[in-house]
């Protein structure tokens, strides 16, 4: 089955060369040019990855992201022109799972939204294997995560994050590493963004967030306990 990628994007040069490209590599596409269109065809549509401006009429992106983000943990890719340090944490903070600058090259963005649903993809085939550690259970197959008998909502990143930190317990991994993980060798931004997915897996992990520790100047590890 075809999978369908959401294009939110304002302007109508770009988001027909980017539909062309996709197209041409066998996707369903989903369009919209504003952020109200964008959750409606969220809403009404089966979307497996949505790619997504920030500057956009109606509604930013950031506000779409954030309402997605409430009810889903399809993998986001978003757009901008902006390159401040702090926009680019913003949006991994409200759960984004990869950050591109404009201008950019269709061909990278392709192979991110790639990697992020072949991930997405292969973790869907495991069979029902689970990790179980300090009183969090991870079904691998079902990309479900509880705590005791509470469920998690992790975004797709946050998800691969912490899973490969359970399959290595009490093993140092270093920043690199995550990011080789969750998206690839070619990803070239800021290593620090891995240190505000592991701020958002804490908080979300509450009174079970010290199972991840801090390595001074290398990464991190999980440590769990009986």
């Amino acid at each position: 089955m075809k999978e369908t990628i959401l294009i939110v994007e304002d302007e109508q040069i770009l988001r027909e060369v980017l539909i062309d490209y996709f197209l041409n590599e066998n996707f369903n596409m989903l369009e919209a040019k504003d952020g109200k269109k964008a959750l409606e065809l969220f809403e009404s549509q089966k979307v497996d990855l949505i790619i997504l401006d920030i500057m956009l009429p109606q509604l930013d992106g950031w506000s779409v992201c954030k309402r997605i983000r409430k009810k889903a943990d399809v993998p986001i890719i978003m757009l901008t022109a902006r390159v401040e340090e702090e926009d680019t944490l913003l949006g991994f903070e409200l759960g984004a799972d990869d950050y591109v600058t404009k201008p950019y090259s269709p061909p990278i963005l392709l192979a991110r939204a790639k990697r992020l649903l072949q991930s997405r993809h292969l973790k869907g085939v495991v069979k029902e294997k689970r990790l179980i550690s300090n009183g969090i259970t991870i079904n691998m197959s079902a990309r479900t995560v509880m705590m005791g008998s509470l469920p998690i909502n992790l975004t797709h990143t946050e998800f691969e994050i912490l899973s490969y930190l359970m399959q290595n317990e009490g093993i140092v991994l270093t920043r690199e590493q995550l990011i080789v993980r969750v998206w690839g060798y070619e990803y070239a931004g800021d290593d620090r963004t891995i240190n505000t997915h592991i701020r958002n897996l804490r908080t979300k992990l509450g009174d079970k967030a010290d199972a991840i520790k801090t390595i001074v100047r290398i990464g991190y590890k999980f440590e769990g306990h009986a």
